[in-house]
């Protein structure tokens, strides 16, 4: 019985900080993923254009791929919690102690850590697209650009769809790892409220529910508008495909 008047008595007098690091939480996860997604969209763009004849040119190209490859496996392979001490305290070596803003800061260690999965992520999705369509794109007279803006990048964000959506979670429940600089997320609060209240297990138990409700609901969200963009896979084609009176009717229930 003390037990669930523990929960009550946290939820009653702390449930507006605990909204405060949920909504500090959603914020970097959302706000992080959009960028890591527009920072691998731009990578992978120019890792897929063409090698220039040119030798100088070519050579700049091999050089910023390199670059992009160095960036994706530094990041890929080095935890985020470790990424964001070298950075907070990396800017405040270099600055004579001046930090950045905490929320700020966030933001930049989540995008820049989904910048180097979602890099990946695209390039896996580029390569999947059928080669007939660079070629069918470029002897319409479309620059790598072109193709890559109104042919390829549609049918890649439809493909990649499921994995964005994976890295978003994924990122909800990775912004814990900013309490070691002091960004007032979720498990930041919990922090300060077992420390005020003693009551440790209690307070774990809340915000672990907390994350599993926020996550659960998300990615239902998400699946349900991964369905809705991939549309009917079940119809019937009646009539001849040559016939203009020919038409396509989706099955009852689609």
């Amino acid at each position: 019985m003390n037990f669930f008047n523990n929960i009550s008595n946290i939820l009653d007098k702390y449930t507006g900080l605990l909204l405060k690091g949920l909504g500090y939480t959603m914020l970097i996860a959302l706000v992080g993923t959009v960028i890591g997604l527009i920072i691998g969209l731009c990578t992978g763009i120019i890792r897929t254009i063409p090698t220039s004849k040119n030798k100088a040119v070519s050579i700049i190209q091999r050089c910023v791929n390199a670059l992009i490859s160095v960036y994706v496996e530094v990041f890929r392979g080095t935890p985020m919690m470790v990424q964001a001490m070298v950075i907070y305290w990396g800017f405040a070596f270099a600055n004579g102690g001046n930090t950045l803003p905490l929320i700020p800061a966030g933001i930049f260690i989540v995008s820049i850590n989904t910048g180097a999965y979602m890099t990946e992520i695209v390039r896996g999705g580029i390569i999947s697209i059928d080669k007939g369509q660079f070629e069918a794109a470029y002897s319409c007279g479309m620059n790598h650009f072109q193709v890559m803006l109104y042919v390829i990048i549609p049918q890649v964000m439809k493909n990649i769809l499921p994995s964005v959506s994976n890295e978003f979670v994924i990122n909800i429940k990775d912004t814990s790892v900013l309490n070691v600089i002091g960004v007032m997320e979720l498990f930041y609060q919990a922090t300060k409220i077992q420390t005020m209240t003693y009551q440790i297990f209690e307070t774990y138990l809340v915000v672990c529910v907390i994350y599993f409700i926020m996550t659960f609901s998300i990615t239902r969200l998400l699946r349900l508008v991964e369905k809705k963009l991939s549309g009917s896979n079940s119809y019937t084609i009646c009539g001849s495909q040559s016939d203009p009176n020919a038409e396509i009717r989706v099955k009852e229930g689609q």
